[in-house]
């Protein structure tokens, strides 16, 4: 890397880039598939469920800023980012297999006490993480484009990590299933398979990336002035309010949308699938699948558009795009499967620009505060951008679990694992299910 130019070389933005797999892959998993996994595998009452993953959101949004400032105090040869990423990489990976090893015990209390304690031991690894990981983008350039261009490998390998989970972490429990395991023992297999992928390349990137902040620039000043003095980052202000409305509309299109993809375009059928390029896939992932997929394809597009225009343009016709589609999803209609997968590819390019432009802005916003107060202070700045975003998403997914207990039932991820399921022909199976959506309460 020529740090006197901040340029960096091809394979020093993508080592970089790639750290964000393992952050990005284990989220989705967790956001998309835990709650599924405690209720219907560990067996832990609905409720309780909540109530665990509430303490854990509430916790998980608390030590961020906590991390932050750690990171922005620590004096050591390696610099203060890295070594984060030297001690805590492994324990991050081990972690997430903890996460996915609840032990089937009876007591529900007892249950409730492990999921959680779990859930708050791999979210404080993953911020242990997550937060220096972050706050290395402004640190390895000051070229205004050589961030974006920093950010769209983050967002590539972020994308790509989340559509990885989406597919394959279905059909590695299924393939644990079909060889006579349990469904425990999969997202076992799972948890390892993901968590030691994650691991690697933020393993790599403490050992090979160098971080271009120098001793003097280290002030240290008390938490509280430290608070005071980022939030009267006015720029900061806007881009913590901008990154809280992106992700609080994220999360609450992650837990919602798959109820209207399954009571709304899918009639209820519990067990309709989409084919796609010889495969047969279930609604969620087919939409999310090409959402995604078209998210990675128009990277490069947002990335010259902020070079061509500016961020805040770029990213204002990126949302109003997005908006647009988000009006058009109320016109699809039940069975019209094309349209749909049409409509998953539109949004696809309104939330590429949602996961590529804010966090290329904010680095910016990080910069101007280094020129205006003579201190680098990137690990408080993402520390409390990523509390004030965790709240928030937090009371959104707590409203939208909510909302989800007036749904009806759905059929459970055990199910094939019943004698009664796995004797039945093609014909009898359908049979049975009809008789389940017969029973819900939608009908």
């Amino acid at each position: 890397m020529n740090a006197s130019k901040g340029r960096l070389s091809f394979w020093m933005k993508l080592l970089y880039g790639s750290g964000d797999w393992g952050i990005s892959s284990i989220g989705m998993m967790r956001s998309i598939f835990y709650a599924i996994y405690l209720t219907d595998v560990v067996g832990l009452a609905p409720r309780l469920a909540s109530f665990g993953a509430l303490v854990g959101i509430v916790w998980d949004a608390v030590n961020d800023p906590i991390i932050g400032i750690l990171s922005d105090h620590l004096h050591t040869r390696w610099g203060r980012r890295r070594p984060f990423l030297l001690w805590f990489a492994i324990p991050f990976g081990l972690s997430f297999i903890i996460l996915w090893s609840a032990p089937n015990w009876e007591n529900q209390i007892a249950l409730l006490i492990y999921v959680t304690l779990s859930f708050m031991l791999a979210d404080t690894l993953q911020t242990l993480i997550s937060v220096p990981f972050l706050s290395l983008t402004p640190e390895l350039t000051p070229d205004y484009d050589e961030r974006t261009t920093l950010t769209s490998f983050r967002s590539f390998f972020q994308l790509t990590g989340a559509l990885t989970v989406v597919i394959a972490a279905p059909a590695i429990v299924d393939l644990v299933l079909a060889s006579g395991g349990s469904q425990q023992q999969g997202f076992m297999l799972v948890g390892a398979i993901f968590g030691g992928i994650g691991a690697i390349p933020l393993l790599l990137i403490g050992i090979f990336v160098r971080e271009t902040s120098r001793p003097e620039q280290i002030e240290s000043i008390p938490f509280r002035e430290t608070l005071k003095a980022a939030w009267q980052n006015i720029p900061f202000r806007y881009a913590v309010g901008i990154h809280m409305l992106n992700w609080s509309a994220v999360d609450m299109i992650a837990v919602v949308f798959p109820y209207f993809l399954l009571y709304w375009v899918a009639r209820g059928n519990l067990l309709a699938s989409i084919h796609i390029l010889g495969f047969d896939l279930a609604y969620e992932s087919a939409f999310f699948g090409i959402l995604m997929s078209v998210c990675i394809v128009c990277i490069p597009f947002w990335l010259w558009m902020a070079k061509w225009r500016n961020k805040r343009e770029a990213y204002m016709f990126g949302m109003i795009f997005w908006v647009a589609v988000q009006l058009i999803i109320f016109t699809i209609q039940p069975g019209n499967t094309t349209y749909l997968l049409i409509i998953a590819a539109l949004a696809g390019i309104g939330v590429s620009a949602a996961y590529t432009l804010p966090d290329s802005m904010f680095a910016d916003v990080i910069e101007w505060d280094e020129l205006r107060t003579r201190r680098r202070q990137e690990g408080i700045f993402y520390g409390i951008r990523t509390l004030i975003r965790k709240l928030t998403g937090a009371l959104v997914i707590f409203r939208s679990y909510a909302e989800r207990s007036s749904l009806p039932g759905c059929f459970p991820c055990h199910a094939k694992n019943m004698p009664e399921y796995k004797s039945f022909s093609n014909s009898e199976e359908h049979d049975w299910q009809n008789k389940i959506i017969d029973s819900s309460p939608t009908k």
